[in-house]
Formats: C-alpha cells, structure tokens, sequence
C-alpha cells in the first residue's frame, strides 16, 4: 500500500513539474494578433505597437496578420475556429458585440462563449464635430436645430452599425430628436462632406481631428470621454452637455483567444500585453491616437464585454436598428 500510495504521488508531483515547465515554455513559436481590418487603421497600429514593444522588450516573436471583410467578420471567425493554445488572438473592437446583434444567427461565432478575455488594451473615444461654416456651435444648438426641423440634420457614419452611426441613434434616444443619417463607405470621406457643410455632423474618433479643429477646419462640439481631453480643453464632454452615459458607449481595442485556451497561456498573454500598456512610451504613441488606456485584467474584460453587449442590445433594439 505504501509503495503504491508513494508511486501515485510521485506521479502527481512530476504531472505537476510537466505542467510548470509546460506554462514556462510558453510561448515557443510565434504569436499571432489577428486585425479584422486592413492595415493602418487605428486596430491596426495599435496591434502592431504592442507587438513590437513585446517582441522588443520580451523577446517574443509577434505577428500582425490583417485578415479584412464583413466588418471584423472574416478574422473574428477564424480566430474562434483557431486551436485554444495561446498562439493566436484576435484584437476586438466594437463590431464583436454589435455584428453579433445585428446579424444574429447569421455570424459564425458567439461573441461570449467562443472567446476567453485577455486584456482590454484601450478605449477610443469619439468628438462630435461640425462644419466651420456651421451655425451650431454647442450641444444645445444641435438639439433645438433638430427638435425645429425634424429629419434635417444629417450626419455621416461608416456605414450601418458602426460607431459613429450608434452614437448618433443614441443622441437620438437621449435627446428626443429624429436626426438624418449618411452612410459612407467609411469614416474618412464622411468627415470631408461635413467639412464641406454637405453633411452636417459626426462622431468621429479623435485620431487627427484636433489638428483640423486647430486649423479651423471643423467645428469640435462635444467629447464622448469621462472628462475633458487634453487635445480638446475647451470643448465640454457629452455628460457636460447634458448627455451622460456616452463615455460607456466606448470603441473598443482588446485582446481575445479561442475559448479553452490554457489558463497559463492567458496569464503570459495579459501580463505581457498589459506591461506593455504600462510603458509611458507605448502610451504617449496610443495617446497620439486618441487611444485611452485601459489595460484590464481577463476578468474585468469579461464583465465589460458582458456590459458592453447588454448596452448595444438594448440600444440597437429600442432604435430600431436594422443591418444593412
């Protein structure tokens, strides 16, 4: 009996040492960050920033692989169905809970249950701009603009679903007005029709706005962060306006791996990629483009993106919202 119960433990406490040396390994080949967007995009540069810092300051091999097509769609996908051992993450933003509301049962992926949380690396915040021949200058001239002329007001988006299309149905919900929505095919040539006073507003991501802001070039009305951006001192924040509730309805930049991916590899993963969010140098070039950082741990990324889903849900639904 003692010879047997010494044997068992024996073979518990090597399994154990195999397993420690196992997590240790980790990783050992490359790791993939996967982008559902093409390169140089803001996804996109924020991933490859990362990346590099990791590969420069922990020695690991980092991939950046741009994976582009149904709004986040085709790379989400391929990352669920990817093998659950670390190596390949996909990096989130907003369309992995809003495409899986607006396309239910038509995505091929469940935005809770496929995914373990890693880290969510940042927020982007947006800046409602107008025009500069504008006669709105503040949140109050938007609301009584449209209240007066319902359906005149148009602002631009990306395209259905997107963020500054959802931020607007949610001025919508909390002001009470019915506003004109533009899609583009893409946010870029939907801010040059509002600088051109074709179209009236937007959401846009601070990325570079504040540089045409200076030059006069657009109009900056309000910001959707929690207090006032340092980029924009003199514009008040939506809760300032009268609005709270929009620094929750947030971009977001983060880290997910396959379902079942190894409790270990996820730890290396988070402590590596948070650590490198920690860095004043990472955070100065994340800053530079409009990126607020987080750096949250597995589990208080997964009870965000719980959060995060309930609120798109409630607000695509009470607005009707169909896709495209």
């Amino acid at each position: 009996m003692k010879r047997r119960i010494a044997l068992a433990l024996g073979a518990a406490i090597f399994a154990a040492a195999a397993g420690t040396a196992g997590a240790q390994e980790f990783p050992n080949r490359p790791v993939k960050f996967v982008v559902g967007y093409s390169a140089g995009g803001p996804t996109d540069v924020i991933a490859r920033i990362v990346a590099q810092d990791i590969q420069t300051s922990l020695g690991w091999s980092v991939i950046v692989e741009n994976k582009p097509g149904a709004n986040g769609n085709i790379g989400t996908e391929f990352v669920a169905r990817s093998p659950a051992d670390g190596y390949t993450l996909i990096v989130n933003t907003l369309s992995h809970n809003v495409n899986a509301i607006l396309q239910a049962g038509k995505v091929k992926y469940d935005p809770e249950k496929d995914f373990e949380p890693v880290t969510l690396a940042a927020a982007l915040p947006q800046v409602l701009v107008t025009g500069p021949a504008s006669s709105m200058n503040t949140m109050a001239d938007v609301v009584k603009a449209a209240k007066a002329q319902p359906g005149a007001i148009s602002y631009g988006s990306a395209g259905i679903g997107g963020s500054a299309h959802l931020a607007a149905e949610l001025l919508e919900q909390r002001a009470g007005v019915k506003l004109n929505h533009v899609p583009f095919k893409g946010n870029a040539p939907a801010l040059t029709e509002v600088m051109a006073g074709r179209v009236d507003l937007i959401f846009y991501p601070m990325i570079g706005v504040a540089d045409r802001v200076n030059a006069k070039q657009l109009k900056a009305l309000a910001v959707t962060t929690r207090q006032r951006h340092p980029d924009y001192p003199g514009v008040p924040t939506m809760a300032e306006a009268g609005f709270p509730g929009f620094e929750d309805y947030v971009g977001p930049v983060g880290f997910l791996a396959p379902a079942g991916t190894p409790e270990p590899a996820l730890s290396r993963l988070s402590a590596a990629i948070r650590a490198s969010l920690a860095k004043p140098a990472v955070q100065e070039k994340l800053r530079a483009l409009g990126a607020v950082v987080v750096a949250s741990s597995p589990a208080e990324y997964r009870t965000w993106l719980r959060d995060d889903y309930a609120r798109w849900a409630k607000l695509i639904k009470d607005a009707d919202v169909k896709a495209e």
